[in-house]
């Protein structure tokens, strides 16, 4: 542990004790500061032990239960209890080599028992059966372990290569439930939408039927209280009349390529109204051979 230094006095460095010796045998720990020796009493001071907290870093290669080789990187921190520095100046070659040995043991039992996922998740009690036992036999040698990490858990490549490729096919196939479900919303929201549409059109054609009602309704009353002697029968006929001249207006104005062939008569327009349901039947009934480019009105007399 160290080399012996037969000298007068010497001085112990903070965060470290050393040790003395009488004729080759241990006689008291020297804390830090300056020490007289007596050389000729066989009094020397055979070595230094540091307190400080060292880290260790051990790399061990094992096995999962799913028999996937992984390499775990495990940290070991430890210090030397001053109380038995003598325990550990003495008892102990080469400290690390020890702790390396305890590491190695202890992994390998425990890892093989655990799944990939298993060790991923309990990394936690890995290190705590590698410190309960590094606690109990390194603290007869006079070390006390202060903490133990499990810094990295390395699978095989080709392991990692298909965790990956797994965790991307998951995250494509819950993107492709989420888009559907999109797909789906907006084809919802579409069909309210037009549904909503067609409801609103159909109130509006309802209020447009019920106004044009109305409008009749006043007129033939309005005329009927004005001019004497006519009667509701006889002003329906006149609105016709009119409702018949604006018709024949806006299909010649139309770009629409149809031709209707309504009955007129300038004699028979008393019996217009009768004309204009009959026109309207022939027009049905010949709409199958309407072929021509232009609006074509044809006023049969």
């Amino acid at each position: 542990m160290g080399n012996t230094y037969c000298v007068l006095f010497g001085c112990v460095e903070q965060a470290s004790v050393g040790v003395v010796e009488r004729w080759g045998r241990f006689e008291k720990l020297a804390q830090p500061g300056l020490h007289f020796f007596n050389p000729f009493a066989g009094q020397c001071l055979a070595g230094f032990l540091s307190t400080r907290i060292s880290s260790l870093d051990v790399r061990i290669e094992t096995k999962t239960k799913d028999n996937v080789f992984v390499q775990l990187l495990c940290s070991i921190q430890y210090r030397v209890i001053k109380e038995n520095a003598h325990d550990a100046f003495y008892e102990l070659q080469n400290p690390q080599e020890q702790i390396q040995a305890y590491v190695f043991d202890v992994v390998r039992a425990v890892v093989p028992r655990m799944n990939l996922d298993e060790l991923f998740e309990q990394k936690g009690e890995v290190a705590k059966a590698v410190s309960e036992e590094l606690e109990k036999v390194m603290g007869d040698y006079g070390y006390s372990i202060e903490h133990i990490l499990m810094v990295d858990i390395i699978p095989d490549a080709s392991v990692r290569s298909a965790m990956n490729e797994i965790n991307a096919a998951q995250r494509l196939q819950l993107a492709s439930v989420y888009k559907g479900e999109a797909e789906k919303v907006l084809l919802v929201k579409k069909a309210e939408a037009e549904a909503e549409a067609k409801y609103l059109g159909g109130v509006g054609v309802a209020r447009q039927r019920q106004a044009i009602t109305d409008g009749l309704r006043e007129n033939i009353l309005n005329f009927s209280h004005r001019v004497e002697g006519t009667s509701a029968k006889e002003v329906m006929d006149l609105i016709l009349i009119t409702q018949y001249f604006d018709t024949i207006k806006d299909l010649g104005n139309s770009s629409k390529n149809t031709t209707v062939f309504i009955p007129h008569g300038p004699g028979h327009v008393r019996d217009v109204s009768d004309q204009i349901r009959s026109g309207m039947m022939e027009a049905a009934s010949a709409q199958a051979g309407l072929t021509n480019d232009e609006v074509n009105i044809n006023l049969l007399h």
